[in-house]
């Protein structure tokens, strides 16, 4: 019994050092064919429908490395792959050569979701990681934009978000983003002198005051709730902000001209008109 273990065992050693020799035999042949096989073009692949990056400005920078006619084990992958990312529209770079000499190229760009223009004048996208990416001479996204009092550095490269501020803009914008009926209807966010979110739509004069990024759930549903019920009964024209920022409630602020208001202006406007043409009669005379 003893025996027929110990050959089992030299058997299946035996089995597994054919097999790793096998490995071993068949690497060394790839990497022998890999060392006599020409690059005989480059393929780049950019998927998507933003167009930051223009096709040819990749090929400039692939062609800059002369690949085609050189020897693939001699071309440095991960240095053509740094070379990419340091795009800054770039999100990843994947380089890759196959047995028929042919360098494979696939670009993944940044998704802006977001157009901030600070309060020092600095524009800049927020892309759906949260950020920071400068314009392009290539193309406009169009996608929400936030302006005001917002103190959100820019230093011209791809950086993170560094204030709470701009956290919740970019909280928001990705809420209103991933919302249908939100992302037809939002088209700014605007931050006030408080520093306080408001939304400017497209359909109505009035402002909607969020406030923060807190209980955005909760916000709009009485957002909705609000444009349901409240607005087709008063009117879109009577509210001048529709205040959100509480969790548990909504807070319509009317225009204070009301019509009666308005004809005692137009009387004074009328009556000062008067005024104004008796005075210059009087001094012609």
């Amino acid at each position: 019994m003893f025996k027929k273990r110990t050959w089992k065992y030299i058997l299946i050693s035996f089995c597994w050092l054919v097999s790793l020799g096998g490995v071993v035999v068949l690497m060394s042949f790839i990497e022998v064919k890999k060392a006599a096989v020409i690059c005989k073009d480059v393929k780049v692949y950019i998927p998507g429908n933003q167009y930051f990056i223009d096709k040819q400005e990749i090929d400039n920078i692939v062609n800059a490395h002369g690949l085609v006619g050189r020897n693939i084990d001699d071309i440095n992958i991960q240095s053509l792959e740094s070379r990419l990312k340091a795009n800054p529209f770039v999100q990843s770079a994947k380089v890759y050569e196959d047995m028929d000499g042919i360098i494979q190229v696939e670009i993944s760009q940044r998704e802006p979701i977001l157009r901030i223009m600070n309060q020092d004048n600095q524009d800049f996208y927020v892309d759906s990681h949260g950020l920071k990416i400068p314009l392009s001479e290539n193309f406009t996204a169009m996608v929400l934009v936030a302006n005001g009092f917002i103190e959100e550095p820019f230093n011209g490269t791809v950086d993170t978000l560094h204030t709470q501020l701009a956290s919740d803009i970019y909280k928001t914008a990705e809420y209103i983003r991933r919302d249908s009926l939100w992302a037809a209807q939002i088209a700014e966010i605007y931050v006030n002198k408080d520093h306080e979110m408001e939304l400017i739509p497209r359909v109505g004069n009035q402002r909607i005051l969020l406030g923060d990024a807190d209980s955005l759930d909760n916000k709009f549903h009485n957002l909705l709730v609000f444009y349901k019920k409240a607005l087709p009964q008063a009117g879109w024209g009577t509210y001048k902000i529709i205040n959100i920022k509480y969790a548990n409630q909504v807070v319509g602020v009317k225009n204070q001209l009301t019509k009666q208001d308005s004809l005692a202006a137009k009387n004074a406007i009328k009556k000062d008109t008067t005024k104004m043409v008796k005075d210059t009669s009087q001094i012609s005379n």
